[in-house]
């Protein structure tokens, strides 16, 4: 097996448990044990940085305690895959620095923001006329609509309502039913912060997900997305990082 297949299989295998953990059907994700337990443990780092910032979805979304041993791992995880500073790859860059923002956040170190400085600012996340290019870039940033955090990506999902509820409709017609579901994610972020919606983002979250929905990863941004449409539109996280 490859290395990149084996990184992607170990991506796969930590989605299904965040997404357990998430939904409640698995116990607590253990970052150190699924590591320790690993047959690869360089495909189980490089799952820990493909997941990026999903890998707290279930301590940010589920209250779940987050253990720091599981601090180590992520930080582990950046020593074993450094932070991308490449300018062709923004949104990889702004993953990691949300990423590295969480873990600082919630394990009570602030140095480790360091890990992952933040990417200087990014004119291509404004909206823009080619909206659907625009998306493309969005849907790279889904990992980033999630409580606890709010910076530029963010402030532009504001601004980009419209594109983003044109880019679930062309990915759902093109049958690109991942992307339509990272693009969904971000629409329920923004409904659960009280924004109006041209979409109705429950009925297109059910529609790409009964029709072509398919993988752990896809799974879990549906998971999260349905997070943030069961709650309350409006209602404000504990505390939110600033990346």
């Amino acid at each position: 097996m490859s290395s990149h297949s084996a990184f992607a299989e170990a991506a796969d295998a930590l989605a299904v448990s965040v997404l357990g953990a998430l939904s409640g059907t698995g116990g607590a994700v253990q970052l150190a044990r699924y590591v320790d337990d690993a047959p690869d443990t360089l495909a189980a780092l490089a799952a820990v940085r493909v997941l990026g910032a999903d890998v707290f979805s279930p301590h940010l979304l589920g209250g779940d305690p987050f253990q720091a041993q599981d601090a180590a791992v992520v930080a582990k995880a950046f020593d074993a895959f450094p932070a991308s500073g490449a300018p062709e790859e923004p949104a990889v860059a702004h993953r990691d620095h949300a990423t590295a923002v969480l873990l600082a956040r919630l394990s009570g170190d602030d140095t480790l923001r360091t890990v992952a400085p933040a990417p200087p600012e990014d004119a291509a996340l404004a909206p823009r006329d080619d909206w659907s290019g625009w998306c493309v870039l969005m849907a790279q940033l889904a990992p980033l609509a999630t409580l606890g955090l709010d910076g530029p990506v963010h402030e532009a999902a504001r601004a980009g309502v419209l594109s983003l509820s044109r880019g679930v409709s062309r990915s759902i017609l093109r049958r690109d039913f991942p992307t339509a579901l990272r693009l969904v994610r971000w629409l329920a972020w923004l409904r659960h912060e009280g924004a109006e919606l041209p979409l109705d983002p429950d009925v297109a979250a059910e529609h790409a997900w009964l029709v072509g929905g398919t993988g752990p990863r896809t799974a879990l941004d549906l998971a999260i997305a349905r997070h943030f449409l069961e709650q309350r539109p409006g209602t404000p996280p504990k505390e939110t990082a600033r990346p």
